[in-house]
């Protein structure tokens, strides 16, 4: 179940890409827990992903100090 802001991302891949694409969601987004899944014919994996988009970067400002 996913809450406000929370998605679920559903991948299906070869074996060997599953954690290079596990990776770069982890970098893009706040992941939470794997979930990794045989598909039927035992060729590919199935990811299953909860994910949250991350909060932008503060805009910081330069404020000139009082003489």
């Amino acid at each position: 179940m996913t809450g406000p802001g929370t998605f679920e991302i559903r991948i299906i891949c070869a074996p060997a890409d599953a954690d290079r694409i596990t990776a770069a969601l982890a970098a893009a987004f706040t992941t939470g827990p794997v979930r990794r899944y045989p598909t039927r014919d035992h060729r590919q994996v199935r990811l299953y992903i909860t994910a949250t988009d991350r909060a932008p970067a503060p805009v910081l400002r330069l404020l000139r100090p009082d003489h």
